[in-house]
């Protein structure tokens, strides 16, 4: 067995995992809530038993640029009710025991190999977790939710996933693998290493890939179609909005576009407005702002917000503001600094 192997392994056997990491170590109900609802948010928390028999809370946490990786424990019977969580989405993925969470109206059983579940910050949550261990990955709600702006030619907006991640479906293995991958490069690293900015960027974009493009939620259909990888979207609108896509900073051409996608430029007009909801200047706009977010979310302390804005194609920068705070919520200095912050 290879050392990839024995250390996942040893992730679904439920062994401790960022033990360097301690936050939290008691059996103290009282004291387990008030320090892990400060690294989470507040809650409830409640043994199923009056007197807290065999209670024990363990949580160790790694946290990271816009995302945490925690290893979070339960001894005994506990419900869990953190009500709405507000500022972030969890993807929690249970190691041993078991759990019972009720999300909105619905329930879900949770158990090692069989199923997890994803947390949606808008939708209330209430947990009972049975001699249960998981692996907790938290990730910031305003950087997902304007990735999703971005994928689906939106506003930022609220999002929903489905709560309940199959465990033996493909995408929910590859969720595994990286988030245990993701354990193992902090317990390398220890507390106080550091990785690079270049690193910390592929693995936000890794982790948002895996769940906005690969988990079920309320924006799926829409950024399917405005990648232009639906199924019913024509090959020729496919084609044209390809070519937006990869020459966004160039004038928009119209002839040109024609040109690729092998239809007239009306026809071309026309279908932009019925699949995409967008005429072709609105959908490059929208793609040059994505491009434009995402180079600011990982530009460094000195760079230029005008510089990047002319590189992208934009000439009218107070224009560009306007329609950038509308679809991301804030301005383009406020995501520059938030990344130098």
């Amino acid at each position: 067995m290879s050392a990839a192997e024995l250390e996942m392994s040893a992730c679904r056997s439920g062994a401790e995992r960022l033990a360097a990491f301690a936050r939290v170590s008691t059996a103290d109900v009282d004291e387990a809530a008030e320090q892990v609802g400060r690294i989470f948010c507040p809650h409830d928390l409640k043994p199923m038993q009056a007197r807290a028999s065999g209670f024990s809370a363990r949580h160790n946490c790694a946290v990271f640029d816009g995302f945490s990786i925690s290893y979070v424990s339960y001894g005994g019977s506990v419900t869990i009710d953190p009500g709405c969580l507000e500022r972030f989405f969890l993807v929690q993925i249970p190691l041993q025991g078991t759990a019972r969470i009720r999300v909105g109206a619905g329930e879900i059983a949770t158990a090692p190999g069989r199923a997890a579940s994803l947390l949606s910050p808008t939708i209330p949550t209430r947990m009972v977790w049975t001699d249960c261990a998981q692996a907790i990955l938290l990730l910031d709600r305003r950087m997902v939710e304007q990735r999703a702006a971005a994928l689906s030619g939106r506003a930022a907006a609220a999002v929903e996933f489905d709560s309940v991640i199959d465990l033996c479906a493909p995408a929910a293995h590859g969720l595994e693998v990286k988030l245990d991958a993701l354990m193992t490069l902090a317990e390398r690293l220890g507390p106080s290493g550091r990785i690079s900015p270049v690193a910390m960027a592929d693995w936000r974009e890794t982790l948002l890939d895996q769940l906005l493009n690969r988990h079920r939620h309320d924006l799926s259909d829409a950024i399917a179609t405005f990648s232009g990888q639906a199924e019913r979207l024509p090959r020729a609108l496919r084609a044209a909005r390809d070519y937006l896509a990869d020459n966004a900073a160039e004038p928009l051409q119209l002839a040109q576009l024609a040109c690729v996608s092998g239809i007239g430029i009306r026809a071309l007009q026309l279908g932009f407005r019925r699949h995409f909801g967008l005429s072709i200047s609105e959908m490059l706009r929208d793609i040059r702002l994505a491009h434009l977010h995402a180079r600011l979310s990982q530009a460094a302390p000195d760079a230029s917000i005008t510089d990047i804005a002319f590189d992208l194609g934009f000439t009218h920068l107070s224009r560009m503001a306007g329609v950038y705070r509308a679809k991301f919520g804030e301005t383009p200095s406020a995501t520059l600094r938030r990344r130098m912050s």
